[in-house]
């Protein structure tokens, strides 16, 4: 029981940093709780007399875990894209679903959600935690060298490449991120300045309340109605969509919206929302920056 005590102890000193990597790579509170419930349970009825590293011991457990997570919701075709939950309110517990998603960033969790099960294992344990590629070879089952491409396939996943020159990305995105901050904000009068007087929303049906027409024109039109639905722009978060500067609505990290904008000059000419799931998983997602390892790698 002493020693039953001891490891329990042990284990609780890495299980904030266990949620963590579990949670990205899956991108769901209850089944990264799971995983590391999992792996507590394996790790109590294993013989850890000559584990060296326990850290390590466990990082590995816990990934073979998710691995078989990620495999088994492909093999279901569980696909929550398109499923619109409900969009989350101001309640600011740490705990929740949805604060999680914004401290990890839900562009991030969105893009993530494209690559395939073994993809995202290694990007997150190397590209996150920088844990290094010998260690996750096994995990995923792949040599060092195969490893290194699997990674390196993910990455230029999640970080793509605009379709615009630089000086023309860095402008559209200054637009774009100047609107999200109008909507967030209801500001009309700031949401006037960067709409063109012409512009133009366009939507999937499936996006709008009854009697919302699919298509408006005009700044003051568009500007009143982003004000109106405004609840979403608290789960958007600019990303890159088809290599243009876009939003992703993604409430609890699971993206339910997609907006293709079009920047001319200094202002929005127009955009479009995307909701059906055909057309979201066309979409070629990825981040507008480079994501943040996520401090010190478990196995140091």
């Amino acid at each position: 029981m002493n020693d039953q005590n001891a490891l329990s102890t042990r284990f609780e000193a890495h299980r904030d940093h266990l949620r963590a990597v579990a949670y990205r790579m899956l991108g769901s509170s209850g089944e990264a709780e799971d995983a590391v419930q999992e792996t507590w349970l394996r790790a109590s009825r294993a013989d850890l007399g000559e584990v060296g590293n326990l850290a390590a011991w466990l990082r590995t457990v816990l990934s073979r875990v998710c691995l078989d997570l990620l495999r088994s919701r492909r093999a279901r075709r569980e696909d929550p894209v398109g499923e619109i939950p409900e969009i989350p309110g101001d309640e600011r517990d740490p705990g929740t679903e949805a604060v999680r998603a914004e401290s990890v960033g839900r562009a991030l969790l969105v893009v993530l959600d494209t690559l395939g099960p073994a993809e995202r294992v290694a990007f997150v344990l190397h590209d996150l935690f920088a844990v290094p590629f010998e260690q996750i070879g096994p995990i995923v089952g792949r040599t060092t060298v195969t490893t290194k491409k699997l990674a390196s396939r993910a990455r230029h996943k999640v970080k793509g490449v605009p379709a615009v020159p630089a000086a023309d990305f860095a402008r559209h995105r200054k637009v774009v991120e100047a609107f999200l901050a109008a909507a967030r904000g209801g500001d009309l009068d700031a949401l006037l300045t960067v709409l063109a007087p012409d512009v133009v929303r366009r939507a999937d049906p499936a996006t709008l309340p009854p009697g919302v027409p699919a298509e408006v024109r005009g700044a003051r039109a568009v500007a009143e109605e982003t004000i109106v639905l405004r609840r979403n722009s608290r789960v958007a978060e600019p990303a890159l969509v088809d290599g243009s500067v876009g939003l992703v609505v993604a409430p609890y990290g699971r993206l339910v919206l997609a907006l293709v904008i079009t920047v001319s000059g200094d202002r929005i000419a127009g955009y479009e929302v995307i909701a059906d799931p055909a057309r979201l998983r066309c979409l070629d997602l990825s981040l507008v920056d480079d994501p943040v390892p996520v401090g010190t790698p478990l196995s140091r």
